[in-house]
């Protein structure tokens, strides 16, 4: 998708230099703990203090490295009609991925199997809105949690013919996610370094702390030219200064660290800057999304990732535990934040609930009918073939209606928005249908999809390689 509007800047220009100049310093004096010895080891190098496991970064290093990073790049998929563009003015909504459960009206919230999963990705797949896969929806907690990812990276591969994130989590599962990519799309490092397809969500742990298996996978992925996302986790007044704009320097400086790194590892590397300031709830230090104070961070960080030349990286979330008003309206203010942001990435588009712990069936299915709807915002009020519609009205005189209209069907047709649960029958009408909500609309919708999905088509000589490779890393990891 691509968003021609202006993004709401919520920060004056000077303002987004007292960010840029604070975490500049931040870096300089204070420092971020690289627990890495190699990581450590590159930094020295490059001119930064190093003081046990306190890297000091020096300012002027930061701003030429950071430099060298794209401000646009290219995720090729499966199907070449699903390849992402990631930057510009180009609007990725990419799946859920993360959580520790999966929920659904029938079964209640759960730990999630491998089977499970497999039918969420297959909804993934069905619903055209979802441009990228998350990097596995839940966990399946009935495999074996050192092989795992590898049956999540064989699924994606013959489940789905969209892009997918890979797994940053250590050295292991992030090669692995490389090699699973070139198979899956018939190629080898060399030529996936050419025509990168990863992309992996690289989480710093604040505050200043970058650990062991998150710069593992940074520089495996950078050193062959897949993207990272770089994402502090700034809960303001909790990890982070309670005000909002010292929340925004700590997320910047932790972002221009991760960032600097992956440019060490391999100048030119494709990065994302990736935003997820909040704040917490003063009474009971819960993690709170879905806030203003997240809309204005969201839209906040994409200032600065701008000021860097780099791709942003926003998410909708809701920290509401059911599929409900609480968990519609919270999402729609992150979505807006997120848009509005300029954001490129729209992370955990679809399908977040209980604060990330949950990837729910419903939810996935309720939010890919409002990133219908913000895709139908972004297209323009007045086209080309539009002619303001004056000859439309021509056409259909005093006293007529627009519907079937020649206008109206163009405008209709061309329009990404179509109702997935939106319930607009008269009350009559409805209330014979058993007077259902959303939610359970959302229920039906997501089994009616399971139901028509078709596997898309896998070269028969690519499954078997898949299958070769899990077969012998399954061996090895055990």
């Amino acid at each position: 998708m691509v968003n021609r509007r202006a993004p709401t800047e919520v920060l004056s220009a000077d303002q987004v230099e007292a960010i840029h100049g604070a975490s500049l310093r931040l870096l300089r004096d204070t420092g971020m703990r690289v627990l890495e010895p190699a990581a450590r080891g590159r930094l020295q190098r490059a001119g930064c203090t190093v003081t046990d496991d306190r890297v000091r970064f020096d300012p002027d290093m930061v701003v030429e490295t950071i430099a060298t990073a794209p401000s646009a790049f290219t995720l090729r998929a499966r199907n070449p009609a699903h390849d992402l563009t990631v930057g510009g003015d180009h609007v990725i909504f990419a799946a859920v991925g993360g959580p520790a459960f999966c929920s659904d009206l029938d079964r209640g919230r759960r730990p999630g199997t491998f089977a499970e999963q497999c039918d969420y990705l297959r909804l993934i797949q069905a619903l055209g809105i979802i441009h990228q896969e998350g990097g596995g929806p839940f966990e399946a907690m009935d495999l074996p949690p050192e092989t795992r990812h590898l049956d999540l990276l064989a699924a994606l591969t013959r489940l789905i013919d969209k892009n997918w994130q890979g797994i940053a989590l250590g050295r292991e599962r992030a090669s692995d996610s490389i090699d699973i990519a070139a198979i899956a799309l018939g190629t080898d490092r060399d030529g996936l370094a050419a025509r990168p397809a990863v992309l992996a969500i690289v989480n710093t742990n604040s505050p200043l702390s970058l650990d062991i298996p998150m710069a593992e996978g940074l520089t495996e992925l950078a050193a062959a030219n897949q993207a990272v996302c770089v994402t502090p986790f700034t809960l303001a007044g909790a990890m982070a200064p309670a005000t909002l704009g010292g929340a925004l320097v700590l997320q910047n400086a932790e972002v221009l660290a991760g960032v600097v790194l992956t440019q060490l590892v391999r100048r030119g590397a494709p990065v994302v800057y990736g935003s997820f300031t909040s704040n917490v709830d003063m009474r009971s230090g819960s993690p709170a999304f879905g806030t203003p104070e997240y809309t204005k961070a969201a839209q906040a960080g994409g200032q600065l990732a701008r000021r860097y030349r780099l791709p942003y990286r926003s998410s909708n979330t809701t920290t509401a535990n059911a599929v409900d008003a609480q968990a519609a309206y919270e999402s729609q203010m992150s979505l807006w934040g997120a848009v509005a942001g300029g954001a490129n990435l729209v992370n955990h588009a679809a399908g977040w609930l209980e604060g990330g712990l949950t990837a729910s069936f419903e939810k996935l299915v309720i939010d890919a009918e409002m990133l219908q709807m913000m895709a139908e915002y972004l297209q323009p009020i007045v086209t080309d073939d539009d002619a303001l519609g004056l000859e439309a009205i021509d056409a259909v005189g005093p006293g007529g209606h627009f519907f079937g209209s020649p206008h109206t069907m163009t405008r209709y047709e061309k329009a990404f928005y179509s109702p997935l649960v939106s319930d607009w029958r008269n009350f009559e009408t409805w209330a014979d249908d058993g007077a259902i909500d959303a939610a359970h609309r959302a229920n039906r919708i997501w089994k009616q999809l399971l139901a028509e999905y078709e596997q898309p088509p896998l070269d028969p000589a690519i499954d078997e390689q898949l299958t070769e490779f899990v077969d012998r890393r399954t061996i090895e990891l055990r």
